[in-house]
This record gives structure tokens, sequence and C-alpha cells, in this order.
């Protein structure tokens, strides 16, 4: 399957792989990326010589495409600005912020600039700004959200801007990704979904938390906050909870979150830690290399508009 985005990219597949700070490094970027999408290596507010690191552990294992991802609020968002023209990374997703003051620089060295948006105000103002493409992400996703569904977003933000869209939020498999390619979209993005993917480094009981995960499992903390976040439930998304339903001055909210992804991540605390999800994740079921998920992925979706097609 070609695409614009394929083209634009140089990659095989119109499949991106999500930016999930702590989670999305050099092993995970570079197997999808190896694999024929493109993988993603997470900034967060990682010092920016952390995440050159993984850049370049990501070039020894392919010389295939990766991308970076920059969160604009991140005291290291300029330094990593800069980092990713001296490496020489030709995708740089974008969220958090706008890339603006970036963008003179990072066409300078060919970049490819495509943020990730919420809303079509969000989007119409990024392709002004000058991006390549947007990423449209659905409340459906795991990690900060917004407002609107996937099913409802991507069609109006395609029918918004001139440039290609990459659905996100929801998407776990070939049916998935037929169906945002139906609404619009040139190429999707996936995260959850990779979460079991050998190849990526979490803690092995966040991997079993995926895989053991039902319908009803995940939800929204933080929304008094104004950064809302999906998790997967657990005693740290209940005392969340209570601070919203306490009225607790955001400085609890900030003291409580502190740390919380790297202890889920890392530590593999299932009590305490932030287990960041989208409501796709029952369908998760297995682990398989980034190769294997990419490949069904894609037959199903071939298959899938192959019969719409001959209906």
């Amino acid at each position: 399957m070609k695409s614009q985005i394929c083209e634009m990219l140089g990659i095989e597949y119109p499949i991106f792989q999500g930016a999930m700070a702590w989670i999305a490094n050099a092993s995970l970027a570079a197997a999808v990326s190896e694999a024929g999408g493109l993988g993603i290596i997470a900034g967060g507010t990682a010092p920016v010589e952390v995440i050159r690191s993984e850049v370049q552990k990501a070039k020894k294992i392919t010389t295939k495409p990766i991308g970076v991802n920059i969160m604009l609020l991140s005291p290291h968002a300029d330094e990593m600005a800069k980092m990713v023209c001296e490496e020489g990374i030709k995708v740089v997703t974008t969220g958090a912020g706008t890339p603006g003051k970036h963008m003179d620089m990072w066409k300078a060295h060919n970049i490819k600039v495509i943020p990730v948006v919420p809303s079509v105000a969000i989007a119409k103002r990024m392709v002004r700004s000058g991006a390549d493409a947007v990423i449209a992400e659905g409340t459906e996703a795991g990690g900060h959200v917004g407002e609107l569904t996937t099913m409802v977003l991507v069609p109006q933000i395609v029918d918004a801007v001139d440039v290609p869209v990459i659905a996100a939020g929801g998407i776990a498999d070939g049916r998935g990704m037929a169906a945002a390619l139906m609404l619009g979209a040139d190429a999707v993005q996936i995260g959850t979904r990779f979460l079991t993917a050998y190849e990526c480094t979490i803690h092995e009981n966040y991997k079993s938390k995926i895989l053991k995960a039902k319908d009803i499992d995940t939800v929204v903390t933080g929304r008094r906050t104004g950064h809302p976040v999906r998790v997967i439930k657990n005693k740290l998304s209940r005392r969340f909870n209570e601070l919203d339903l306490s009225m607790a001055p955001l400085e609890e909210y900030e003291k409580l979150g502190a740390g919380a992804l790297a202890r889920a991540v890392l530590e593999g605390d299932m009590d305490n830690g932030s287990i960041m999800a989208g409501q796709i994740a029952a369908i998760v079921d297995k682990e398989q290399s980034c190769k294997e998920i990419i490949d069904e992925i894609m037959t199903q979706t071939n298959n899938l508009l192959s019969a719409n097609r001959n209906k």
C-alpha cells in the first residue's frame, strides 16, 4: 500500500508508531522502521543528550527513516530542535505547543514537520505555520488526550486542511486502519499495540496489564488540570479522582503525578505508576515482533479494502 505520506517520508507502509515518553526508545523505533513503518523516538522531558544517544543507537539498527517527537513544553525543546538537525533526522512530530519558531531551521535541513492535533482549529494553525502533515489524535488514545473522538475528528480535519492527515487513537488492527483510511486519513499512528512488541522494553508487568485489559479498564485523569491523561485504572487513578472530587489545588496533582510514568515503565509499579494506554488495549492479546504486528495489520487492512472494492 502506497500513500502520499509514504512517498513524502520514504517509508513502505503508512503506519507511524506512537511517540510514548519513556517507552518509544531506539529499540522500539528502529524495529518499527525496519519493518516498514515510521518508528518515532519520544523526547518527552528527557535531556537532549539522552535522546541523541537513542537516535544514534537507532541508526546502528536500521538505515531506514526514523522520527523524533519533541514535546514543545519541555525545558529542553530548543536544544532538541537543534539536535534533530545535527543528527540528520528527517521527520519530527510535535506536541504541547506550536513549532513555528523552529520551522525555518527545520525546513533548511529538509525536515518534515508533523504536529499532533486534537481539533480542527489547531490543525489549521499548524498548517499555516508550515506543517507538512498533521496527526489527528482522538480521545481514545493513551496518554495526553483531547475531547473529540477519532471517528469525528479525522474527517473534519481531512476536510479542513490540504496536507496529509494521520489518524491516531483507538487503532490497533487492520479494521481500525481500514476505517481510518475510509474516513480520509492518509496513514495511521498506533501506540498501544506496540506496547506488547518484543522490541518494546517496558517492564513485563506493564505488558501483562495491557494483555489482560478489558474494554472499560481505562479512565481519563486530570481533567481539572487542563492536561487530561488516559491510563489503565489503578490506585493512582483513583487518587487522582479523589483530588477531582475534593477540588484539590493543582499542586497536589503535580505532586501525585511526579515520576508516575517512570514507575510504571521502568519499575513495573502497577499500583502507583501511570499505566498509559488507549481504550483499544482490550483487543491487544498477544506479544509479537514489530514486523509481525505491521505485517498482520497491513494484510488485514488490504483484505478489508479489497473486499469493499469488490462488493
